[in-house]
Formats: C-alpha cells, sequence, structure tokens
C-alpha cells in the first residue's frame, strides 16, 4: 500500500482555523448593501478587472480586505472615512483587524496583504459584467450524488459567494504550492463561469448529462467570457488562467484545488457546526452576557427565569 503522507502534508494544516473564519464572510450582510461581504468582494474584484488592474494586484487587495473583514465585517475603509476617520486612521483600524488572524500566513506573502491596507487612490473601476449578478442570483447545487437524493441545507450559497472565497483561499494557498497568486485568483474567480446561464444540478446532473456536459459548459461558458471582450486583454488572461482547471499537475492548479475543495467542505461544516452549539458555548466561552455595569444584574435575571 502506498504511504500517502510519504511526500509531505497535501496542504498547509495551520491555516485551517483562519479558513474556517474567512468562510463565515459568505454569510455576512449589513444594512444598507445589497448582498454579503463575499458576494460584494466579487463584484468588487471583477470590476477592478475590467477597469484594467493587474490580476495580481486584484489578488492582494481583495484578499486583503477579506482578511481584514474575519473580524470587523462591514466596518470597512467606506464606513470608517464617512464617520469621520482619517484615511491613516482609518487604514490603522483595518490592519488591526487584520493583525489579529493573519498570525499563520507566510511571512513573505502576509506583508504584501499588509502593505495593500494602506491609505492611497483606489485602482479605477471598470464595468461589472452581467455574469456576476447572474452568478450572486444562481444557488449551489447542495450535497448530490448520483442515484441519491439531493441534501439541501438552508440557506444555500451562491456562486459568487463561492468563487470569492476559492479564489482568497488561493491567494493564501499558493506560498504553500509555490503557485503564482494572481493566477490562481483569477482561475477561482472565473471557474464557474458557465453557471451564470447553467443551474446548478451537482454532480447529480453532471452525471445524468453524460457526453452533453462538456459541449453545454463550453457554450455557457462562452456567453461569460464574451462579455470581456470590451475590456482589452482581459478575456485572454482569464482564458489562460482556467487553463490550470482541468488537473493538480501545476503549482497553480494545485493550489486551486486545494481551495476549491477546502470551501466546499468547510460550507457544509458550518452547518453542522451550527445544529451542535451548545449554550454553554454561547454562555461561557462567547460571554453573550458579557462583563459591564449591569452584569450581575443581568446574571439574576437569568437565574430567576430559569434561562436557559
Amino acid at each position: 500500500m502506498q504511504d500517502d503522507t510519504a511526500a509531505g502534508p497535501a496542504a498547509p494544516a495551520e491555516l485551517r482555523d483562519l479558513f474556517v473564519e474567512l468562510n463565515d464572510l459568505k454569510r455576512v450582510r449589513s444594512a444598507g448593501r445589497v448582498g454579503t461581504i463575499a458576494e460584494r468582494l466579487f463584484a468588487q474584484g471583477w470590476a477592478m478587472l475590467t477597469g484594467g488592474a493587474d490580476p495580481q494586484d486584484v489578488a492582494l487587495d481583495v484578499t486583503a480586505t477579506a482578511l481584514a473583514a474575519a473580524r470587523l465585517t462591514d466596518l470597512d475603509a467606506a464606513f470608517l472615512t464617512a464617520a469621520g476617520l482619517s484615511e491613516a486612521e482609518s487604514a490603522t483600524v483595518l490592519r488591526a483587524g487584520f493583525d489579529e488572524v493573519t498570525g499563520p500566513l507566510d511571512p513573505a506573502l502576509r506583508d504584501r496583504l499588509r502593505a495593500r491596507l494602506t491609505p492611497g487612490e483606489p485602482p479605477e473601476a471598470g464595468y461589472v459584467p452581467g455574469f456576476v449578478g447572474a452568478l450572486a442570483a444562481q444557488p449551489r447545487a447542495g450535497v448530490t450524488c448520483p442515484g441519491k437524493p439531493r441534501i439541501l441545507l438552508e440557506p444555500p450559497e451562491n456562486h459568487a459567494e463561492h468563487c470569492l472565497m476559492v479564489a482568497v483561499y488561493g491567494v493564501c494557498l499558493s506560498p504553500f504550492y509555490r503557485a503564482d497568486p494572481g493566477t490562481v485568483f483569477l482561475a477561482a474567480m472565473a471557474h464557474h463561469l458557465h453557471n451564470a446561464a447553467m443551474p446548478d444540478a451537482g454532480f447529480t446532473g453532471e452525471m445524468l448529462l453524460g457526453d452533453h456536459l462538456l459541449p453545454i459548459m463550453e457554450v455557457a461558458t462562452g456567453w461569460a467570457l464574451g462579455e470581456l471582450d470590451e475590456a482589452g486583454q482581459l478575456r485572454g488572461e482569464v482564458e489562460r488562467a482556467r487553463a490550470v482547471l482541468p488537473d493538480d499537475s501545476t503549482a497553480e492548479g494545485r493550489a486551486f484545488h486545494a481551495a476549491d475543495c477546502v470551501d466546499r467542505v468547510l460550507q457544509i461544516a458550518q452547518h453542522l457546526r451550527a445544529a451542535s452549539l451548545t449554550m454553554g458555548t454561547v454562555l461561557d466561552e462567547m460571554e453573550l452576557v458579557h462583563a459591564g455595569p449591569v452584569k450581575g444584574f443581568h446574571d439574576r435575571v437569568l437565574r430567576d427565569m430559569r434561562i436557559p
């Protein structure tokens, strides 16, 4: 029997907890903002790309923003400056949030990402391709297996959220595989372009389509790629990045497939984690009724009302 560990680890275990926490960006929403943080970062990334920004720069900017948002959520640069902070003060807050979660990252990548959280002119935004909104409106299939009924867990994620999270994970993983982060990011952002038009029936649907699957995916992907024709060389860059998707023969392919696998499983794990949550965790570990001038009164109220 072949020893699967003989060649060393296939992925960096130290990034696990960070990825679990980042995954919640697919579920965090705020008043006055449409969609989750992940959904909005997906649109922001594509607007930067169509505006002519280098994919490497977009990869670093979007990933740095996502990492800062892991703890700060929508307390972002736009809100902080609107609320009266200077650009320098806002950047200090963002870097504090970034620092809380990024200890496990490769040090060189961490420094490159942190440097993005500094005051400066944002890159010029281009248009948002139509497939961005379509992917945000397209639910993921849930858990499917040929010959068995699907398992749906509500609320479902959408394809924009999944693509964004895989892109961010891929950038974080890129040093481990010695992969180019810009290529991994762009491949991940574009790996479900076909689902902008093609409903997601999961693994079951793919098997039932049989030989029709790849031609249909090619047609649907072409529709989405056509929306990039007015963005100069971007379509060619996307097509070159997507060349790493079929297998794990390249460093970029390994970084992408590791990120894709992790996100698919963590999406389900968060449902199971919520279902197994205990009041002991909420009250004792997370201090739902936290320290403050009225904590003693709160504790007595809960005790006398026999809550929980």
